[in-house]
């Protein structure tokens, strides 16, 4: 595709982009951050940004901490992501600590555990053959590359051997 083939971006104004955020927030949760790129991508000025985000909050269409919560339950349920890494994308997202931490409360401990051990189990199935602390080395490695903390790796592969 030539440079020439590319439609140049349309910029909207300030009430043609609070309607199109707004939208977007309705669809799905979205985080301050997302949605001001999103507004700076679609060609308005920082003025008309700060603006826009302040307004979105005030409507309650962006809550940093409904985002978190939803982003957390959403990558451990779905993505089996562990809470090293979640914490890792929120951060990204420059979502705060103290929303953070509130989103953590989506993971119950119990439910944590079993996930863990359904990761671990379905890994050493994949695994075939060599030394067995080689095999668990490498289980490991792939439960934590998924974010989850390597003490309650370790403690698990432990369960599940003996």
């Amino acid at each position: 595709m030539d440079f020439e083939d590319k439609k140049p971006k349309k910029k909207l104004t300030p009430n043609q982009a609070t309607i199109k955020a707004q939208l977007s927030c309705a669809y799905q949760e979205r985080c301050q951050q997302e949605m001001r790129d999103k507004l700076y991508e679609w060609g308005l000025y920082s003025n008309d940004v700060e603006n826009i985000i302040a307004n979105l909050i005030s409507d309650n269409y962006l809550n940093e901490e409904r985002f978190a919560k939803a982003y957390v339950g959403g990558k451990f349920r779905i993505k089996k992501w562990g809470r090293i890494k979640i914490r890792i994308e929120l951060k990204k997202r420059k979502i705060s600590d103290y929303c953070i931490k509130k989103g953590m409360q989506e993971i119950n401990d119990s439910d944590y555990a079993k996930t863990l051990n359904e990761i671990i189990a379905k890994k050493s199935k994949e695994i075939k053959g060599g030394k067995l602390q080689v095999r668990n080395y490498k289980i490991a490695q792939y439960v934590m590359s998924r974010g989850f903390e390597g003490d309650l790796v370790w403690d698990s592969i432990k369960q599940l051997e003996g």
